[in-house]
C-alpha cells in the first residue's frame, strides 16, 4: 500500500513536477521510461516518488524511447494503468509505436514536453513534436501553464480509461517555457485525486486467461480499413462528449473551468489570433490592453487538438471577420498545421473570414507582445478590408529581411 503525500493547498511547481504528480496520484502499475530534456524531471521525479514508498506499482528503465512505448504498450496489454512522458527526437523514435497503442485501443497516457526537432539540434521549446503526432490516432490535449499540466492529466486518465473510448492520449507542454517555470499551482489530495480518475477497469487484457484475446492482429485488405474507420469515427463522436462531461465533473470538483476551445475577449471581436501552449497567455495579455484601448481583438486557444474541435470552433468563431493563425512549427512547404486546420473548418461556413498565418518561436525563440500588437494591428486591417491586406504567410521574429510568402 502506497504511503499518501501531504501537500499544501498552494504548491510552487513547474509543468514537470505537476505532471508527475498527477502520476504519482493515479498510481500507475507501470511506466516505461527512457529519459530525454527537457522531459527527464516527470520520470525522474516518478522514480524518486516509487523509490521513497509513494507509488505502488513498477518503473521499467528501458534502452530507448521506442522501447519505453512498447513496454507501455504490453503493459497496456496486459491490463495495467500505464504512463510516460518523452520530447523531440524521442518522440520521433516513438511514433512507429503511437500508432501500435491507439490500433489496439490501449489507454496508455503520454506527457509530451514540446521540443523543436533536429536538425540544427536544439533543446528548446516548439511544436514540432506535437505536430508530429497529430494523426497518429491519440487524444491530444494542450496545457499553457503548470496549473494545466497538473490537472489535465486528470481528465486524460479519465477519458482514456473510458471503456466508451478506450484510445491513447497525450498532454502538452511548452519546454522550459512550462516545463522549468515555477508557479502556484492549486492542488488535489491524493485521495480527491484518486477517486476522481477512478480505480482501473481492465478490458480485452492479455492476462484474464478465461477470457483469451490477441492485439495487434494482421489484417490487410480484409478488415484494416475497418478497423481505422471505426477508430476515426470513435475519435470523432465518442470522445467530445466523454471530455466534455470530465472537464464538468473537474469543474464541480476544483472550481477550475476547461473547455475544449478556449475563448478570450470574443464576444465583440473583429479580429482574433488562434494559438496553443504559453501563447494563449501572452496574446490574453496583449488583447486585454488593446480593448482598453478600443480595439475589438481576442484569443482563442486550443485545448483538445485531437480529436480536431470542428463544431466547437465555427461557433467561437462566428462573427469574427480576421483570424491569425500562430503555428510554432516550421511548415518545411506549406502553410502550418493551425491555418489549414483552420482554413478546413471555416472554408465552408456561412461567413466570410480572412484567415493569414504567423510563424513564430522556433526553436525557442520568444514571442514578444510587440509583436502581437503588430498582428493585431494587420488582422484589424485585414478585417476591415475584408481581404488579406499583408502576406498569407509570415515568419515572425526572423533575423535578417523579413520572410513572408503570397
Amino acid at each position: 500500500m502506497a504511503e499518501k503525500m501531504e501537500l499544501r493547498d498552494i504548491e510552487v511547481w513547474d509543468g514537470n513536477m505537476a505532471a508527475s504528480q498527477a502520476m504519482r496520484q493515479v498510481q500507475i502499475d507501470v511506466v516505461a521510461a527512457y529519459p530525454i530534456t527537457p522531459s527527464t524531471p516527470i520520470v525522474e521525479n516518478y522514480g524518486s516518488f516509487l523509490a521513497n514508498g509513494y507509488v505502488d506499482g513498477e518503473f521499467v528503465m528501458v534502452e530507448s524511447e521506442h522501447a519505453a512505448m512498447s513496454g507501455c504498450i504490453g503493459a497496456s496489454a496486459a491490463g495495467g494503468r500505464v504512463a510516460t512522458a518523452t520530447s523531440s527526437q524521442g518522440f520521433a523514435l516513438m511514433v512507429e509505436t503511437l500508432y501500435q497503442a491507439s490500433g489496439m485501443r490501449l489507454p496508455v497516457i503520454l506527457n509530451v514536453v514540446n521540443r523543436a526537432l533536429a536538425a540544427p539540434l536544439n533543446v528548446n521549446g516548439d511544436h514540432s513534436d506535437m505536430y508530429l503526432g497529430r494523426d497518429s490516432g491519440w487524444i491530444q490535449f494542450d496545457a499553457y501553464n503548470p496549473q494545466n499540466a497538473y490537472d489535465l492529466n486528470f481528465i486524460a486518465f479519465r477519458v482514456a480509461e473510458d471503456h466508451e473510448v478506450r484510445l491513447p492520449a497525450m498532454v502538452h507542454q511548452d519546454g522550459f517555457l512550462t516545463s522549468h517555470t515555477a508557479q502556484g499551482v492549486h492542488t488535489l489530495d491524493d485521495d480527491t485525486a484518486y477517486s476522481f480518475v477512478g480505480d482501473f477497469k481492465p478490458m480485452n487484457d492479455m492476462l484474464d486467461l478465461d477470457h483469451p484475446v490477441t492485439h495487434g492482429v494482421q489484417t490487410e485488405e480484409d478488415w484494416h480499413f475497418e478497423h481505422k474507420a471505426r477508430q476515426h469515427h470513435d475519435l470523432m463522436t465518442k470522445v467530445f462528449p466523454r471530455i466534455q462531461a470530465a472537464f464538468d465533473a473537474f469543474e464541480k470538483l476544483t472550481g477550475r473551468k476547461y473547455n475544449i476551445v478556449e475563448t478570450y475577449n470574443t464576444d465583440d471581436a473583429d479580429a482574433v489570433v488562434v494559438c496553443m501552449g504559453t501563447a494563449v497567455e501572452t496574446a490574453v495579455e496583449v488583447s486585454n490592453e488593446l480593448r482598453e484601448e478600443g480595439k475589438k481583438v481576442g484569443v482563442i486557444g486550443i485545448r483538445v487538438i485531437r480529436p480536431w474541435p470542428y463544431d466547437q470552433l465555427l461557433d467561437a468563431l462566428k462573427g469574427i471577420k480576421a483570424i491569425g493563425a500562430l503555428d510554432r512549427s516550421s511548415p518545411n512547404g506549406t502553410f502550418g498545421m493551425l491555418y489549414n486546420e483552420l482554413a478546413g473548418t471555416v472554408v465552408n461556413g456561412d461567413e466570410k473570414k480572412v484567415l493569414t498565418n504567423y510563424v513564430y518561436g522556433l526553436g525557442g525563440r520568444d514571442l514578444l507582445k510587440s509583436q502581437l500588437r503588430e498582428i493585431y494591428a494587420e488582422l484589424l486591417a485585414n478585417a476591415e478590408a475584408g481581404k488579406p491586406t499583408t502576406p498569407l504567410q509570415q515568419l515572425i521574429g526572423v533575423r535578417g529581411p523579413k520572410i513572408s510568402f503570397h
